[in-house]
């Protein structure tokens, strides 16, 4: 301050003659600038403050002093980078260890809460089916009640089902032995083995088979759900291709004795554990579908091509292994029939024998199926399965046409070794009953009504009746004519 100066000065010179001194104004406070006198003043580039009027003097506030530099804590040298360990095979992609088995199970929703309502609401309706079929065409025109319950839903193949699982398929009892050979090593031992199981639980074997197509059945339309999940827009929509299977034309054999259920609650979700990339799972379902039913080497072809699509994709064959043993079953059954007739292909030659399974061309068969289902050289009845066997032939090969387009290669070659096995033979036979099997067929027509829904209607109005139709020919003991 100017004062303190001069007070400073005064006192460091020597003593003058006095002069007269001016008198100091005493310190006043310097008046604050308007802040428009200070924006106005200040250059552009500096801030505009308000200037705080100076205090008395004050000795300057002493500085603390600093302390001394102290050397920076020192930084712990880091590990040298190593691979980290490998992940288990099991785990989980955070690495984390999968849960228990059993907590892994699928829990059921709403919607699959829904579909085993639709599935017991078609269980009924086909024992209210069966209960009249009874009454109208008992086996005797003269009869006065129905035949018995068991006699009515045990027709046709079910009898083979039944020799093989109560004799074997090579009954060493005479008795048991057919007066002509059933040729009943045509069918695959995976039902007749099951059925065996069931019947130490339920001992009347028409019970015990029902048993076990009313389980698997449900299995196996949860299972169609769960895939149709993976197609259609919303999960609610999976309802509708369940509906579509279960009053197919041919549902009948859903409910009755008959491999079809078993062999979906084994395939479906096999092929749902495939599209999940679990060939484990898939590799083991598939080979309790190849004991089943030979149309159990299909899938395994399908999953085959579904895997060499999904390898190129990843990069890693790693799973492929398991791919082997689904042909596991097929092999030690022909083992078996081998080791008793001296023929590793004794089930091949007893569907040509009984069935007339040679091979044909296709043409061949088709022409000799239009024959008979238009030539007028049957009766009637016969002549309309095997119209029914040409229209199936048809929604196959349509159905393989749009998968291709879809390139969904999978599922379309699954399909048409169906076709091929089924459609190369003397005639057409059990196409109808195939469609159960074609699981892309139900999720397509789910998805086509989504986006027509007049024609869901359509549709049920001419396939319902049909499954009622076709219901009572089989339980009046007049499917094959």
């Amino acid at each position: 301050m100017p004062s303190t100066r001069i007070r400073t000065l005064s006192m460091a010179l020597p003593n003058p003659t006095p002069s007269p001194a001016r008198p100091t104004v005493p310190d006043t406070p310097t008046a604050l600038a308007s802040p428009d006198t200070l924006t106005t003043l200040a250059p552009p580039d500096t801030l505009t403050t308000s200037v705080r009027p100076s205090a008395p003097d004050t000795p300057p506030t002493p500085v603390r002093p600093t302390a001394p530099d102290t050397p920076p804590t020192p930084v712990r040298p880091t590990a040298p980078d190593t691979p980290p360990a490998p992940a288990s095979p099991n785990a989980l992609s955070d690495g984390t260890a999968p849960p228990p088995a059993w907590r892994r199970l699928p829990r059921l929703d709403a919607v699959d809460r829904d579909v085993l309502t639709l599935y017991l609401f078609t269980r009924v309706a086909l024992a209210v089916v069966a209960y009249c079929t009874a009454w109208l065409f008992p086996r005797s025109p003269e009869a006065h009640s129905p035949g018995l319950f068991t006699e009515v839903v045990g027709q046709w193949d079910w009898s083979h089902y039944l020799h093989i699982a109560r004799d074997g398929y090579f009954p060493d009892d005479p008795a048991a032995r057919p007066a002509e050979w059933d040729n009943r090593e045509a069918f695959f031992p995976g039902f007749p083995l099951v059925l065996r199981a069931v019947h130490l639980v339920v001992p009347e074997w028409t019970a015990a088979g029902l048993l076990v197509s009313l389980v698997a059945g449900a299995v196996a339309v949860l299972a169609l759900a769960r895939i149709a999940r993976l197609h259609l827009p919303r999960a609610a929509d999976a309802r509708r291709a369940a509906l579509l299977l279960l009053v197919s034309p041919c549902a009948v054999f859903l409910a009755v004795g008959y491999t079809e259920s078993l062999f979906l609650a084994l395939a479906l979700p096999a092929w749902l554990a495939a599209r999940r990339q679990d060939w484990r799972a898939a590799a083991l379902l598939a080979a309790g579908a190849t004991t089943v039913r030979v149309s159990g080497l299909f899938l395994v072809a399908a999953l085959v091509v579904h895997f060499a699509l999904a390898a190129r994709a990843r990069g890693t064959l790693r799973g492929l292994p398991w791919l082997a043993v689904p042909a596991l079953p097929p092999f030690l059954y022909s083992w078996y029939l081998h080791a008793r007739t001296g023929d590793w292909m004794a089930w091949k030659h007893a569907q040509e024998r009984g069935w007339y399974r040679e091979f044909h061309a296709p043409w061949e068969a088709w022409g000799t199926t239009w024959d008979a289902a238009f030539g007028h050289g049957y009766t009637t009845p016969y002549a309309l399965m095997w119209q029914a066997e040409l229209v199936a032939m048809a929604v196959g090969v349509v159905t393989v046409a749009l998968l291709v387009r879809a390139r969904r290669w999978p599922e379309a070659c699954y399909i048409v070794l169906s076709l091929w096995a089924l459609g190369t033979s003397y005639w057409y036979m059990s196409i109808p009953r195939a469609t159960l099997l074609w699981w892309p067929l139900w999720i397509g027509i789910a998805s086509w009504t989504l986006r027509r829904p007049r024609w869901l209607a359509a549709w049920l109005c001419l396939s319902a009746p049909l499954s009622v139709v076709l219901a009572v020919t089989f339980f009046s003991g007049r499917w094959a004519g």
